[in-house]
């Protein structure tokens, strides 16, 4: 590694120029959160600012309630995150309350509304302070497993496309979840990408890793 890439220079805050695509990323092979994630280290890493907030991950037996995502999070300014997810899986029969994960579920659709509303309001195009709450806008909004829950008729699709439409022009937002096609967001995407899965170790009896999937 060179010497300049170890001592590289602070990033400034600064505003994205080409922001504002709409990204939905579904699939039934692993890695739509995962790349979401990257997609966003690289935003802050560009002093752009950026939120995840996440549907359906609430943590299970077999997940610990801190996730290594979390802990980098932290550790990077102009990125905050939130989670809304009850405990388990819906649909897993692993003893989880049906009504509570629609209700998380709804809590987290009304929360991405007031963080898409938020960006619309804000001032983003001058020096801004990396740490703020989301509340006060970000230059992207990462809204994960919203389309699982939509997919499963824990939030309306309907409602999912209205907070589409409701975004401020600047605004980058990327949806991610779901193994079946979104076909209520096909006409509003710019960028779908179907994550394809060939192999998944889970098929063999492989739980989550710490460091891979959590």
């Amino acid at each position: 590694m060179t010497e300049s890439a170890l001592d590289a220079a602070p990033i400034e805050p600064a505003a994205p120029e080409e922001f504002g695509l709409v990204q939905v990323w579904w699939g039934d092979g692993k890695g739509k959160t995962t790349a979401a994630l990257g997609m966003a280290t690289r935003a802050v890493g560009h002093g752009y600012r950026v939120h995840l907030l996440q549907l359906m991950k609430g943590g299970t037996s077999t997940v610990e309630d801190v996730r290594g995502e979390y802990n980098a999070i932290a550790a990077l300014p102009g990125f905050s995150y939130e989670n809304s997810g009850h405990y388990g899986w819906h649909g897993f029969h692993d003893g989880t309350d049906d009504d509570e994960h629609a209700a998380r579920a709804k809590g987290g659709l009304e929360r991405a509304r007031e963080l898409v509303a938020a960006a619309g309001e804000a001032d983003l195009s001058t020096p801004f302070d990396p740490d703020a709450p989301a509340d006060e806008g970000v230059h992207m909004l990462v809204i994960d497993e919203i389309i699982y829950a939509a997919n499963r008729g824990l939030v309306d699709p309907e409602d999912v496309v209205e907070l589409v439409e409701s975004k401020p022009e600047d605004l980058e937002l990327v949806l991610t979840g779901g193994h079946e096609r979104p076909e209520y967001l096909a006409d509003l995407a710019d960028l779908m990408t179907n994550v394809g899965k060939e192999a998944h170790p889970i098929e063999a009896g492989q739980g989550a890793r710490k460091g891979t999937e959590y």
